[in-house]
């Protein structure tokens, strides 16, 4: 039983490159997409952990991207939309004026007791994060440079 996931995996992510998706190389679990559809360029992001499926989409309704794939995922398996995701694997995943913030504050909080019984050492100051001293300088550096890096191929950006 414990190579049914493997199995199943191997199925799904052959299915997924045969719709048109592209396997991200540092994340093999990664998938992306894109079409155009009616003059505008559609986006699909899908994340597959265990037997869970999650789906970054740039356009929903009838006869997008979005929608042809789900309804094609349904006739293929038997799936349930769970709706929008709030929190996945400890991150907490908030959607607000059209931008995706992510946080960890919850998961943090139950990390604090094991792993500062002592509490919050006085010299973390809550409204600071922790980063080098020059950070300003080297984003400074890095805009001017105006070099755009690309972290996988398969990622495909605007």
């Amino acid at each position: 039983m414990a190579q049914a996931g493997h199995r199943w995996q191997q199925s799904l992510f052959l299915w997924l490159k045969q719709f048109g998706f592209r396997q991200c190389e540092s994340d093999p679990c990664v998938f992306t997409m894109q079409r155009e559809i009616r003059n505008e360029t559609h986006r699909l992001m899908t994340g597959c952990y265990v037997d869970d499926l999650f789906i970054l989409y740039s356009h929903d309704g009838e006869g997008s991207l979005y929608d042809t794939f789900t309804v094609a995922l349904a006739q293929r398996w038997q799936v349930e939309d769970e709706g929008p995701v709030s929190d996945l694997l400890n991150v907490e995943i908030t959607v607000k004026d059209g931008c995706v913030e992510l946080t960890q504050g919850k998961y943090i909080d139950t990390l604090v007791p094991t792993c500062l019984p002592d509490g919050v050492p006085t010299s973390f100051h809550a409204t600071h994060a922790p980063s080098a001293d020059n950070l300003p300088a080297l984003v400074e550096s890095a805009l001017a440079t105006k070099q755009q890096r690309t972290i996988d191929p398969a990622v495909q950006r605007p």
